[in-house]
């Protein structure tokens, strides 16, 4: 299974040679970003998005608060997962990394020693995003689109096959949505849980938010609060 892009006629290999070739196009500058980009760049920017979508959740509030979140929470477990079944995944391939097979490509990071099938970088990417997707469809569009940027640079940087790349994408989407039910099934309870706690509620809703909740509970409102009653009783 080691000789999934042995040869030059591959359009996988031809591929990994047009996309890497504009590397060696460009300004050493700009392979510099990339290379951030490629390696920290892309992850940062979608764990950063998920703590964005859990703060507007949580100042927010409402009765979507604790299921939002536990879909926030399932986002990280799920790329951890992906990446778990992805070990046997590449133990049983022992793809080599496309610059051990051939020369001349323009690599952007010294001291890649694993193998190449599948992408770990593509997996997490694209179990966050479709996590983030699934609590937010907005921002997990803009993350989806992330993860697909991101697995193009790891191409770029030289260090994997866009099979390699396509794997990991495929990996890490299937691994989040299939196990998105029972995951959801298993973190929405506790994260409710959490939000009646008198010490892990703020993780949940705002403190002001969840007082100011609980109280026009108490007072007999419905979900959407005295104001969506005045507006029926106007209406």
């Amino acid at each position: 299974m080691a000789g999934l892009a042995d040869s030059g006629s591959n359009p996988d290999v031809d591929l990994l040679y047009d996309i890497n070739g504009l590397a060696k196009d460009a300004p050493p500058w700009f392979d510099h970003v990339m290379e951030f980009v490629g390696e920290f760049g892309v992850l940062f920017a979608l764990l950063g998005m998920l703590v964005w979508c859990w703060w507007g959740v949580r100042k927010r509030g409402g009765e979507d608060a604790a299921p939002t979140v536990a879909a926030l929470v399932w986002a990280p477990l799920a790329a951890g997962v992906a990446v778990l079944v992805n070990v046997p995944i590449r133990g049983f391939v022992e793809r080599p990394r496309p610059f051990n097979d051939h020369e001349g490509l323009e690599v952007l990071v010294d001291g890649k020693t694993d193998y190449s099938f599948v992408s770990d970088h593509a997996t997490l990417c694209m179990a966050l995003a479709v996590g983030l997707f699934l609590a937010n469809r907005r921002l997990g569009i803009i993350a989806l689109v992330l993860g697909l940027v991101g697995g193009f640079i790891r191409v770029y940087m030289g260090v994997h096959y866009p099979t390699d790349v396509v794997g990991g994408l495929a990996l890490g989407t299937a691994v989040a949505l299939l196990l998105s039910p029972l995951a959801m099934a298993l973190l929405t309870p506790l994260m409710r849980a959490v939000e009646r706690s008198p010490r892990g509620g703020w993780l949940i809703v705002a403190r002001g938010r969840g007082v100011r909740q609980r109280e026009r509970g108490r007072a007999g409102y419905g979900s959407g609060g005295p104001d969506s009653d005045e507006r029926d009783l106007a209406a």
